[in-house]
């Protein structure tokens, strides 16, 4: 079963592990749909890398805008882990604090990073194994 499909597991320090995504809500969220599953990922797949470049060169102003649009999309695929990142880089631009936003920005980025490829290998698992 592909890394991006395990249902959270329990570490050393009893919190769980989230996987990249969410394949239950996300399932909810496109109805079954596995076209339409596909296509939501590819989309926040470019979202994502995109935003996240923005995000690197915006003012704190525009990066707050780009952060909570970044929330917004993650929550919808069940990407929790970046949605939780982009709220921390949104609340960071938006009191001023560059060393938190740069802080913030990179455990942005590595939640990204991490999404985007738990969406190459769901695209790439056949659908029968992308069932939770």
């Amino acid at each position: 079963m592909p890394a991006a499909l395990a249902k959270p597991t329990k570490q050393s320090s009893t919190r769980p592990t989230e996987p990249a995504i969410d394949v239950a809500h996300l399932e909810r969220m496109t109805f079954g749909e596995k076209g339409l599953e596909g296509e939501v990922l590819r989309l926040f797949d470019r979202q994502a890398g995109m935003l996240l470049a923005r995000i690197q060169a915006a003012s704190p102003e525009a990066v707050t805008s780009f952060a909570h649009t970044l929330k917004g999309s993650a929550r919808g695929i069940g990407a929790w882990q970046v949605a939780k990142a982009a709220e921390a880089v949104e609340l960071a631009a938006g009191v001023g604090d560059a060393a938190a936003l740069r802080g913030e920005f990179k455990t942005l980025a590595a939640a990204v990073a991490a999404a985007r490829a738990a969406i190459t290998e769901l695209l790439r698992a056949p659908v029968t194994q992308r069932r939770s």
